[in-house]
């Protein structure tokens, strides 16, 4: 009992040396203390078979049916629950960062925080400062770009990794391997984080500027060489002439906008309609460029990777409560 509650780093073992003299100690590896604790891990819970079987039915149950619950939140009540996933999205992380002291994602977080909350700000003033449109989707391009970037980074390190690249320069697997998913991490949830701030930033944007209304016709009449975006002026270019200061999009509803604006209204604030009449948009004929496509699939999994960041540890917080009144060990 009293060799099981120690916890101290180093773990002795008691042995002969070679003559049978003396007993000398021997400090385990880490690789020798993981194993003594799966073999007490395994001795404890030999025989609970059916138990451990009930206890995985109770996780895939409540995995189903939290999903079917989030769908339709997601569907009928919108707002509240991209409110609440936002917030979970902010908070939960910051709340591990702070119990598990780490201070490197807590400055990454607090520094992420600061000049988003500064944008988000700019975004909501009223009369709406005719530079706040393009210096908030410039941030959030910004964001995107270097969240991608970290993405791609992190994961080619984890695959080299995996493919033993790393011995080549004489760098541990663990050393490797951990850089690359903290990478990866960084860049995934910064990521979700930029878009939804970025979502909100738009519907501000949009609304004051009175091209755009959430709820039905907007309340100002588009002119010709205006973004809807922006509100700014276009630069109305012949069809051949691309010389211009900024180059102009025309989507198929025929409504014109500066290609930065709209590629911004796509990408970074999720839109996939016009912003002035509502009508959908094309964004294979928008993003030709092959090259231009990975960052739609990129939001795409940005969206996936919120639902494990926020949704996942709540699931298995309920999990371990009904585990706990059911009395499963």
């Amino acid at each position: 009992m009293a060799a099981d509650s120690e916890t101290g780093d180093l773990v002795k073992e008691v042995m002969s040396n070679s003559n049978g003299s003396l007993p000398i100690a021997k400090t385990l590896s880490k690789e020798e203390l993981w194993r003594i604790e799966h073999e007490k891990l395994h001795a404890k819970h030999k025989g609970h078979e059916a138990m451990h079987m009930e206890m995985v039915l109770i996780l895939f149950s409540t995995l189903v049916v939290a999903q079917i619950l989030l769908v339709k939140w997601k569907k009928h009540y919108y707002k509240s629950f991209q409110a609440v996933t936002l917030v979970g999205m902010w908070w939960i992380p910051l709340y591990f960062n702070i119990k598990l002291k780490f201070w490197r994602m807590l400055s990454a977080w607090v520094l992420f925080s600061v000049l988003t909350g500064f944008i988000v700000f700019k975004s909501t003033r009223k009369p709406l400062t005719p530079t706040t449109p393009r210096l908030v989707y410039k941030w959030f391009l910004l964001i995107h770009k270097a969240t991608y970037a970290l993405g791609i980074v992190g994961y080619m390190v984890v695959c080299l990794t995996m493919l033993g690249i790393n011995l080549m320069f004489a760098i541990k697997p663990d050393t490797a391997m951990e850089f690359g998913v903290t990478v990866l991490f960084y860049g995934l949830y910064f990521g979700v984080l930029g878009r939804d701030f970025a979502e909100i930033c738009a519907d501000n944007i949009a609304s004051k500027l009175g091209y755009s209304s959430k709820d039905g016709l907007p309340s100002r009449s588009l002119e010709i060489n205006i973004c809807a975006v922006c509100g700014q002026e276009l630069v109305l270019q012949q069809d051949d002439d691309d010389d211009g200061p900024e180059k102009n999009y025309k989507l198929s509803c025929g409504h014109l906008f500066h290609e930065f604006c709209i590629r911004g209204w796509c990408i970074v604030g999720k839109k996939q309609t016009c912003p002035y009449c509502k009508e959908k948009v094309d964004l294979k004929r928008m993003f030709h460029n092959p090259w231009e496509r990975p960052h739609v699939l990129f939001g795409q999994l940005l969206d996936w990777i919120r639902y494990l960041v926020v949704w996942q540890p709540i699931i298995i917080v309920v999990v371990q409560i009904i585990i706990y009144v059911l009395g499963l060990e």
